[in-house]
């Protein structure tokens, strides 16, 4: 695998140990922004943390980790930042959570995010995995009151119907219904969210401009040509000219 270019916005960063990324973060978790994590591949037989052993390291302080890209043959590179105010949480760190608070591995930044999180209810709304993601209550209803929407929702893959659940789930509890009726209106329209299926389970595929034209019917062109220099004039079909249109009195005659 060639090296792929990294975004140079955070400082990169590795480490030997889930010991040194915490003591690193011991020292940092307040003034950094955030850092690029290489995490070395098991193939490459580099001493390095591992991914899970970096997440937890992570929940501890209050930071959260993104997706990992491979950036060559040896490494990983994952960025981690302070956990934004409003950050949705998953059940898996959740999970995650509970079990650092057992052993005691919490640090107190780490447990004031937590702390928020079960003020204004993001704790207790925390999204499942695809694994074990369920279809809310909610959704549920709606689409039980529209054939159309649970038949193509039902026909989803796996993956296709995992990214339908997470934009409920993704938002303000405040405007959830309203995101779950425009969502299901979307779905008896064999789309998702705004944007058409190409779920190889379903067979459907994105429909081409001017659908619902009569198979076979060919689109109307309209040709243009260069307008006219001088007056614009027109031949019957009988192929007489028209009578000359009378001058209007009072006007000078053209030399």
């Amino acid at each position: 695998m060639s090296s792929k270019s990294l975004s140079n916005d955070l400082p990169q960063h590795a480490f030997v140990s889930a010991t040194d990324f915490e003591a690193f973060l011991d020292r940092e978790h307040t003034t950094a922004p955030g850092i690029y994590l290489k995490l070395a591949k098991k193939s490459s037989g580099i001493p390095s943390i591992t991914a899970a052993e970096a997440v937890e390291v992570a929940l501890c302080f209050g930071w959260i980790d993104g997706r990992a890209n491979g950036i060559d043959d040896d490494w990983w590179m994952v960025r981690y930042t302070p956990r934004r105010a409003k950050s949705i949480w998953s059940q898996k760190n959740v999970g995650t959570i509970s079990r650092l608070i057992d052993k005691g591995r919490m640090r107190p930044a780490g447990l004031a995010v937590v702390e928020a999180a079960k003020a204004d209810g993001r704790w207790e709304r925390a999204y499942a995995g695809p694994a074990t993601v369920v279809v809310p209550e909610d959704l549920s209803c709606v689409l039980a009151a529209e054939p159309v929407a649970l038949a193509y929702f039902e026909s989803l893959n796996k993956s296709d119907r995992y990214s339908v659940l997470m934009k409920v789930e993704h938002g303000s509890v405040n405007t959830r219904a309203k995101r779950i009726n425009a969502l299901v209106q979307t779905l008896a329209m064999g789309k998702q969210g705004g944007t058409v299926s190409t779920s190889k389970t379903t067979g459907r595929t994105k429909p081409k401009t001017g659908a619902g034209i009569t198979k076979g019917a060919s689109k109307p062109t309209t040709k243009t040509s260069k307008r006219p220099s001088g007056p614009e004039t027109s031949t019957p079909k009988n192929g007489n000219e028209p009578p000359a249109r009378p001058r209007r009195e009072g006007l000078r005659q053209r030399d």
